[in-house]
């Protein structure tokens, strides 16, 4: 027999500004069950996982706890006023006869010490501390409202298996696909106020919620046919039966009202890159690159080209220094030792994870068009900024709204609204996925499939790098990168393990610390640079009307070889055409990268 539940929410309902925020859920956990909570941005999943943690009041509800339940819930935001220490507010959350030890375990597990300030925390350092009281008492029930956000990917793994070995019953809300599907058994859908639930985990969950949208829309589609019929009835057929047909027309208004208040899902976004001039085929090229801060390395003899087209995924460590590395590459800062090269033509678009460039007293209208009217221009063409907002989820009356009261989801999309208007050939995305629904999420990685340009992208989302890296770079300790083939799943087959976590150099093994240090290497001056000569001047001239007669060739070429049917009729036509274009696209990526090469040279001179 199946143990009773240890709590149960009923008829919840909530309005907030008399719009039903929640109208008709329900959540029932029993002993050790594994749910996750699913829904769009503002559908109201965090509200109804506080509900069930007792802290928010709803309009109606039967709520029902087990007597002697212990319930632990992590808040996206922990309050840590009165707090001296991480360790005091971990300890917090115990209750006598609780493991006194499990709290500082916990931290230390977490990379904390249980000394730091929490008035000091950095977002990763407060999301860590916060797990460390939910879990420290070991509750019945665990109410995790995004557990991985600002986490990275040694934390994340980490706190999987934590919680794969914890006895609690769980409620899961996070972005993460891949850490849902390993932990969930079961699925709460919060859509438009009403809870669904299948017994299944969150891998099952997307197939079936689009097999759900598609039955929903044919019986929409099945009640407005009636409403047609119906309302042709009433145009000619009304008059000569009206006393006794008055029930059917009113039965054709309840079906009218039923329509009109028939609650289709929120529209999706609609996420558009728009594209800059073609950029050189050579992005960035670091030729033994060093960069230190103080003591510690953060990129050590790096060599690594990025080439137009690639879509390279940074991992690593909190700490391990993906932002300087993309400062490196993007010639932001410069290294202390060896050379790093950038292509031309770039047009870099940067979407920062700290939001800092969001002002908060600035309307969302504001952050689009810079203050200049109400007009945003997106792929070359004007586009009102509310038609513009409507793509990314935004409703009209949210146009003057100040950045200050928009959730953290909200300004992470208004944020990538932004980036993706402006014209750009390399993305460089940091933290994207931060606060998106799955949905959003969904299409920002089908846009970035489509985009043309080059894509930088540092993720702690597995599932996200899976989907969109073709290379990921991966932080191998003091200050050591290697890049492998493949998303974040292919480097674990080649690597043979995850990423770890930083450790500083205090922990260091004796034997470490017995080797001398390696020096850095030392790069040679570069000799001074010569004017170009007269045959390197004709060559850079000249280079460009080749370039442009290679790639005519190539499009001819390529027409030759769409014609499907011209392998069956001449093969030898066939053979000759593909060994032309492979020596075509040879001689034109020489070609490019030749004149780059010289003019570089040329810039370096002053003209």
């Amino acid at each position: 027999m199946a143990a009773p539940p240890l709590l149960t929410l009923q008829d919840v309902a909530l309005t907030f500004g008399g719009t039903p925020l929640i109208e008709r859920a329900e959540l029932t956990i029993a002993p050790g069950e594994r749910t996750c909570l699913v829904g769009r941005n503002g559908s109201g999943k965090s509200t109804l996982m506080r509900i069930a943690a007792g802290l928010v009041e709803p309009d109606h509800a039967v709520r029902f706890v087990q007597p002697g339940t212990t319930i632990r819930y992590l808040a996206q935001e922990p309050d840590f006023s009165g707090f001296e220490t991480t360790l005091a507010f971990a300890e917090a959350g115990l209750a006598p006869g609780d493991d006194a030890y499990r709290a500082r375990y916990l931290l230390e597990s977490l990379g904390l010490s249980g000394t730091e300030d929490p008035r000091r925390l950095s977002g990763g350092e407060a999301r860590r501390t916060a797990l460390a009281q939910a879990l420290a008492p070991e509750p019945d029930i665990l109410l995790l409202d995004e557990p991985t956000n600002h986490l990275d990917l040694p934390a994340i793994e980490w706190l999987e298996s934590e919680l794969k070995r914890t006895r609690s019953a769980l409620v899961l809300i996070s972005h993460d696909r891949r850490f849902l599907s390993a932990l969930s058994r079961a699925t709460v859908w919060l859509d438009r106020g009403v809870t669904r639930r299948i017994e299944q985990g969150f891998s099952s969950f997307e197939a079936w919620r689009d097999a759900f949208f598609e039955e929903e829309e044919r019986d929409k589609h099945k009640l407005d046919r009636k409403i047609a019929d119906e309302e042709h009835w009433l145009r000619y057929g009304v008059t000569a039966r009206r006393k006794r047909n008055v029930r059917r027309l009113s039965d054709l208004q309840t079906l009218r009202k039923q329509s009109r208040e028939h609650r289709r899902p929120v529209g999706q976004a609609v996420l558009t890159a728009s594209e800059g001039e073609a950029s050189g085929t050579l992005i960035a090229e670091a030729r033994h690159v060093s960069k230190s801060y103080g003591e510690r390395r953060i990129v050590h003899d790096l060599s690594l080209r990025v080439l137009r087209g690639d879509r390279l995924g940074i991992v690593g460590p909190n700490g391990a220094g993906k932002t300087t590395l993309i400062n490196l590459l993007t010639g932001a800062v410069a290294p202390d030792s060896g050379e790093m090269r950038l292509g031309t033509g770039l047009n870099m678009v940067h979407l920062d994870q700290a939001r800092a460039v969001l002002e908060p007293t600035a309307t969302v209208t504001e952050v689009l068009t810079g203050g200049r009217g109400d007009s945003v221009t997106v792929g070359g063409r004007s586009r009102h900024v509310i038609g513009y907002l409507k793509d990314f989820l935004f409703a009209p009356e949210q146009a003057r709204t100040p950045v200050s009261v928009l959730s953290g989801g909200e300004r992470n999309r208004l944020l990538i609204a932004r980036a993706l208007a402006q014209p750009s050939n390399l993305l460089v995305l940091d933290e994207p996925t931060n606060d998106l629904d799955l949905e959003t999420l969904d299409l920002l990685q089908e846009m970035l499939g489509e985009y043309a340009g080059t894509l930088i992208l540092v993720s702690h989302d597995r599932d996200f790098l899976d989907r969109v890296a073709g290379n990921v770079l991966v932080s191998e300790g003091e200050g050591r990168w290697v890049e492998y083939a493949g998303g974040y799943t292919d480097m674990l087959g080649q690597r043979g393990r995850g990423v770890e976590a930083r450790t500083d150099g205090r922990e260091k093994t004796a034997r470490e610390r017995s080797e001398p240090r390696e020096k850095a290497p030392r790069v040679e001056a570069a000799p001074a640079r010569t004017k170009l000569g007269f045959k390197e001047q004709h060559e850079l001239k000249t280079l460009p009307g080749r370039m442009a007669e290679l790639e005519a060739g190539i499009a001819k070429l390529r027409e030759v070889l769409s014609d499907s049917g011209l392998y069956g009729r001449d093969p030898a036509r066939f053979q000759k055409a593909t060994a032309m274009l492979g020596a075509a696209e040879a001689e034109l990526a020489a070609a490019e990268e030749r004149w780059l090469t010289l003019e570089m040279q040329r810039e370096s001179q002053g003209g």
